[in-house]
């Protein structure tokens, strides 16, 4: 290999560019990295560090395509104050511990130091302004230099850290950006938000259906309840038809595309966790963080709390995360949500790509590997990658098995089919990978929807983006009690019905922006979806009376559209349960089939529970719309429970879904 040139990166990252050469040569290459390291090497001998120890470092950083410094402070053996510290007495500088927020003007420019915190002029009333730099250990050299020719410029000067600059900065623009987030996406694009619950025209015609068709039973019962029986009926085949096909449909096996990252310098990864009142699983948090097959050094991971959860952050800083893991505190204003303050913290992150996890998660070591693999190779307006999501504890109550069918079905049958046919995907609430930029453009998250990845799937389908889907997957815990299962399910079905209402406020547009195709299978996902669970008890009063009426009336008096409409009927009740408990079996492994046992019985009373949360759904959503009902989640056992596959059966990949393994 022949060595090229190296280019700096917005990071402060260099990345090696190489050629190839015929005689080849590990040696040439081992002096190319030497001489680029050189002059960050001679600055981290002249802190004390051994000749060995940098060797071992520049090793990673070539390999990485980092730097010597963010090895060693990723490594974790040097604590980060203490680390420059060491360079303030290099330099002759004095060093600033903690800055104080009081201290700093803000601004929204402020906000590029979140990214990359290089140095930051601090005032005080009493005393003439300082600048506190953050400075990097390969321009230590030139720095010194430039005191040699500007001696003043030494008392304009204080080192902080990195940790420290970026802290200030979250603090002293806290309230800006919070208000920012809040509105953003409101006075920008305000026909994407959900801040208006229903315009002004969509209440109008809500109320006239609602009137007429209350006058109408009134004057005219029996034709009125007949045409409000063939149109539900006919609503709910179609939204099962879908997924007719998507059981029939032969499903492929991807290739995972490993071999093309084997080698070469990986970007900056980015990862969000929202955590409210997480106190108890965050050590689980971190370990499953820890296992992913990134290096530390190319991680940006944003732990986001509210400023009100002491006890969580508490819990965080406690188990001491490493210098990757960063915890941003969001202030109080605007919603309480997790879009927002997903939202709030997009605003410090470095990565080019940006994954979204929940508190409970164990993603698979491999996932960030196999989604930038396929964002290497996927096309420019691919922009988001969805992970499958596996429960693991179906076997602790009806709830969490008929939930773990339910996963499967959505997450290994329908998404993958809709992904193949390009069509709109409504996210899950994790394990989504974005291009950053892209991310940014479509405005990020509402934080006004409370099931903003279903919004946000469907907005970056109208922009021009498209979603699809990996192989790797993300164990994922389901409720246990029906009382944390109707908290959760009526806040989807709230965010559903938002994401329905933001589209539908002008179904001309989003038809043209989205394709026919499309629209209409998003009629049948998300509309389609509402129907069948607020229509699901009708369904079955229709088909109750139809039954007994026929039992009580001899067959030729019966009128072929009762016969027909009774069919349809008995189609639609045991052909919704025989298809969504067919998806789901067909997407599990062998393992968790043997896990069902005899709970897939429940089907008929979990949808009568998934109808309740609908209903109660519509209601919240008039009297609380932004109301964000919080699921509590407990640490997983250490040892590998029951309810979780042995080793060689947890899914394509083979992991063990508690160690993380292979």
């Amino acid at each position: 290999m022949q060595a090229g040139e190296y280019r700096g990166e917005p990071n402060g990252a260099t990345r090696r560019v190489v050629t190839a050469r015929p005689d080849g040569g590990k040696a040439a290459a081992d002096a190319g990295v030497s001489h680029a390291f050189q002059t960050e090497a001679r600055a981290l001998r002249q802190l004390g560090f051994s000749k060995p120890f940098i060797k071992s470092m520049a090793r990673r950083a070539h390999a990485n395509g980092s730097t010597i410094e963010q090895e060693l402070l990723a490594e974790g053996s040097v604590d980060e104050q203490t680390y420059y510290a060491a360079i303030a007495r290099l330099l002759g500088l004095p060093f600033l511990e903690e800055i104080s927020p009081d201290q700093v003007m803000d601004r929204p420019a402020l906000d590029v130091l979140l990214q990359r915190p290089t140095l930051l002029r601090l005032h005080s009333p009493d005393k003439a302004p300082l600048t506190a730099i953050a400075p990097e250990a390969r321009h230590l050299a030139d720095l010194a230099e430039r005191f040699v020719h500007h001696p003043t410029l030494r008392a304009a000067l204080t080192v902080a850290s990195a940790s420290s600059i970026r802290r200030a900065v979250w603090q002293a623009g806290a309230a800006r950006r919070v208000a920012t987030v809040s509105n953003a996406l409101f006075e920008e694009t305000p026909q994407h938000s959900a801040r208006i619950v229903m315009t002004g025209r969509q209440g109008f015609v809500a109320g006239a259906f609602l009137t007429g068709g209350v006058a109408a039973l009134l004057l005219a019962s029996g034709p009125v309840a007949l045409a409000l029986h063939v149109l539900l009926s006919s609503l709910y085949f179609a939204a099962m038809v879908l997924r007719l096909g998507a059981l029939f449909h032969p499903r492929g096996r991807d290739i995972l595309p490993e071999a093309l990252i084997a080698d070469g310098p990986l970007p900056i990864y980015s990862i969000l966790v929202a955590l409210y009142r997480e106190a108890p699983i965050a050590g689980q948090l971190i370990a499953a963080l820890e296992r992913l097959d990134w290096p530390p050094s190319r991680l940006d991971i944003k732990l986001v709390c509210e400023a009100d959860d002491h006890e969580t952050i508490e819990a965080i800083r406690k188990l001491r995360p490493g210098s990757h893991m960063e915890i941003v505190v969001v202030p109080p204003g605007g919603p309480r949500t997790k879009p927002k303050a997903l939202l709030y913290a997009l605003a410090g992150t470095r990565g080019d790509y940006l994954a979204i996890y929940d508190a409970e998660d164990r993603p698979h070591p491999g996932q960030l590997k196999e989604a930038y693999a396929r964002f290497q190779t996927a096309a420019p307006e691919v922009t988001c990658l969805q992970a499958p999501l596996i429960i693991t504890n179906m076997r602790e109550s009806c709830i969490s098995t008929v939930f773990a069918l339910e996963y499967a079905a959505l997450f290994r049958g329908l998404l993958p089919l809709l992904a193949r046919y390009r069509m709109p995907l409504p996210l899950g609430g994790t394990s989504n990978h974005f291009r950053t930029a892209a991310l940014r453009a479509a405005g990020g998250w509402d934080p006004y929807n409370v099931t903003e990845d279903a919004d946000l799937g469907m907005r970056l389908y109208r922009l021009g983006y498209r979603s699809e889907t990996i192989r790797r997957h993300t164990f994922e815990d389901a409720p246990i009690r029906a009382r944390v299962w109707l908290g959760q399910r009526t806040r989807w079905f709230k965010g559903w019905l938002q994401t329905w209402l933001v589209v539908m406020r002008d179904p001309g547009r989003a038809r043209r922006e989205m394709g026919t195709g499309a629209f209409v299978v998003f009629q049948l996902l998300i509309g389609g979806m509402l129907v069948s669970s607020l229509g699901h008890p009708a369904i079955l009063v229709f088909f109750t009376t139809s039954a007994i009426a026929m039992l009580q009336s001899p067959a030729e008096h019966i009128h072929p559209l009762k016969n027909l409409l009774f069919g349809i009927d008995a189609m639609n009740i045991f052909g919704s349960y025989s298809i969504f408990l067919g998806l789901g079996v067909s997407a599990m492994i062998e393992y968790e089939r043997r896990l069902l046992g005899w709970r897939w019985l429940a089907i008929p009373v979990y949808w009568m529970m998934v109808s309740y949360a609908a209903w109660r759904a519509a209601f919240e959503l008039r009297e609380r719309p932004f109301f964000w009902n919080k699921t509590p989640h407990e640490p997983r056992p250490v040892t590998m429970p029951a309810a979780t596959p042995p080793p060689a059966a947890a899914d394509c990949t083979g992991v063990n879904p508690e160690s993380g393994q292979a």
